[in-house]
């Protein structure tokens, strides 16, 4: 019977900064629910910001107007919550922005190789 390896993870993690504001209020990892993460993610406009997290973060959080979304403030705001409440993103507060990151380790933890389909999903034209 062939072995297989494992595949390489499709993103990097970066190391957690010193004197992090504390997060705002998400779900803990036991509470994390397929269907939630799932229905995120089925927002074109949430998983392209989940693949931009994954594939090209510069930093170790990002404000939203790093992503550079053409949308109404109130609609981006819809969306990174959508992500945070349903624990695909953490999000903390710095003075007046949030910046968001995705949960690497907790959704890998609780549903092993989902980022990597998301990270290595092609968008259609």
């Amino acid at each position: 019977m062939p072995t297989t390896t494992p595949a390489a993870p499709a993103c990097e993690v970066l190391p957690e900064p010193p004197d992090l504001p504390e997060p705002l209020a998400e779900p803990a990892v036991d509470q994390l629910r397929l269907e939630t993460v799932l229905g995120a993610l089925s927002d074109p406009l949430r998983l392209a910001i989940v693949r931009k997290l994954l594939l090209e973060s510069e930093g170790f959080d990002h404000p939203c107007g790093w992503f550079g979304l053409d949308r109404p403030k109130s609609s981006l705001t819809h969306h990174f919550r959508a992500l945070r409440d349903a624990g695909v993103t953490r999000q903390r507060q710095y003075g007046l922005e949030r910046r968001s990151q995705v949960r690497v380790h907790d959704l890998d933890a609780r549903f092993p190789g989902l980022l990597d389909l998301v990270a290595n999903w092609t968008p259609r034209p």
